[in-house]
């Protein structure tokens, strides 16, 4: 059985898909929601320590630079060859 975006069980066909859709929004069955893991959420809701705006803040305007111009031409690069690129 395929699974929605985050694992929930749903039929394969449109027609199953729609009769579950709507057993769901009549309330004759209930929707499958996953817990949340509350430490993952905690840390989601701070943060963290490698949080972009204090990345960016620590390095400096040559090293910023030279990090966004290696990531645009690995994006440029993308599915051509084996994807190396000179630093």
């Amino acid at each position: 059985m395929p699974r929605g975006p985050k694992g929930e069980k749903r039929p394969a066909d449109v027609i199953g898909a729609a009769v579950m859709v709507a057993k769901i929004a009549t309330g004759e069955i209930a929707d499958e929601k996953r817990e949340k893991n509350p430490h993952a959420a905690a840390l989601g809701k701070l943060g963290g320590a490698k949080d972009g705006k204090a990345r960016a803040k620590s390095l400096s305007k040559a090293k910023r630079k030279e990090s966004a111009r290696l990531a645009a031409k690995m994006r440029w690069n993308k599915g051509k060859g084996s994807g190396d690129v000179d630093a």
